[in-house]
């Protein structure tokens, strides 16, 4: 395993993140269990969560599957840095969402109570706030870090804008900030290359892509459209729309003789704004599949040519579109 600075931070982790979604819909307990055990035994540290994963308003139901691998011992909690997630709607009340301090407070007892720990090491803001002031948030984050509940903040899905002012307005007060953006990337999608990616390398923000198989059309969807969240109307939808460019990756992953999944990780881990693409695996299989996008090392032709099968948006801005 490869391990890498977690942003600035001086934490080191894997350079692929579990994440756990699918633990709980689509992932019975017991495979879940097996899922993270092999994954500590491959040395990936890095394991991601939220308090809304399970799909049962208000249970956290990932996290408390989480929560009982963890109570099993055995040095587990020691072993990996532990991110969870608050915004998203726990309950019914008018105050059971967003990024209030007092939902803060409330969301951070209930999923450290969930995943049966004392801290969690990445508290990440799982969208943005537009409707609370940053003294509010980054005054209940200190709160939370002077208590030992948390030791580090992320965010996931700001904007390259958004992640300055967070910065800008942490700086005022002495405090660390963010060190890690969860931001959709992945070879079809590839419009944070704009802002957010210079972003945070000039801020010393890690960069952790979540669906960087795009919802499983990268991993194979012509071959198995049957599987998984790819048999899903949404995703035939979108394999459809981009059945041209498909057919041309998936004949340059038979040419270098590597899986479409694999290529699509390999292309995310060549970028050094990443820090590590979040894996979210259904099967343990596919969990030790993706342990070979290590590997894979994507020569300057094959990278030329996934930006012709692929292009972005031209580089980062200004210069994508002014210059």
């Amino acid at each position: 395993m490869e391990y890498v600075h977690l942003g600035r931070t001086g934490l080191n982790v894997s350079r692929l993140c579990l994440g756990t979604m699918n633990f709980g819909p689509h992932t019975s307990e017991a495979d879940s269990y097996s899922i993270m055990d092999h994954a500590l035994e491959a040395g990936i540290n890095f394991f991601d969560t939220a308090n809304v994963y399970g799909r049962k308003l208000g249970a956290g139901v990932t996290e408390q599957i989480i929560g009982r691998w963890l109570a099993q011992g055995g040095g587990r909690r020691d072993q990996i840095v532990l991110a969870t997630k608050v915004y998203g709607r726990m309950g019914e009340g008018i105050n059971d969402r967003r990024l209030s301090a007092y939902h803060i407070r409330q969301s951070i007892e209930g999923s450290l109570r969930r995943l049966q720990t004392d801290h969690i090491d990445l508290y990440q803001m799982h969208h943005i706030d537009l409707e609370t002031p940053w003294d509010e948030i980054w005054q209940a984050m200190e709160v939370l870090v002077e208590q030992g509940k948390i030791l580090y903040v992320g965010s996931s899905n700001f904007a390259a804008w958004q992640l300055a002012q967070a910065q800008c307005a942490a700086g005022k007060r002495n405090f660390l900030g963010l060190v890690s953006e969860q931001s959709l990337y992945n070879l079809s999608a590839r419009s944070i290359e704009l802002e957010v990616v210079p972003a945070c390398r000039a801020l010393g923000i890690g960069l952790i892509p979540w669906s960087p198989l795009a919802g499983g059309i990268l991993a194979g969807e012509l071959e198995q459209p049957g599987e998984g969240r790819r048999s899903s109307e949404t995703g035939r939808q979108k394999a459809e729309k981009f059945r041209t460019q498909l057919d041309a990756y998936q004949k340059l992953c038979t040419e270098i003789g590597e899986k479409s999944a694999n290529v699509a990780l390999a292309w995310l881990l060549r970028n050094p704004a990443v820090t590590a693409p979040i894996i979210g695996p259904r099967t343990l299989t596919q969990m030790l599949e993706a342990l070979h996008a290590l590997e894979i090392r994507l020569s300057d032709e094959i990278m030329n040519t996934l930006d012709a099968i692929w292009p972005g948006p031209g580089g980062e801005a200004p210069e994508a579109y002014a210059w």
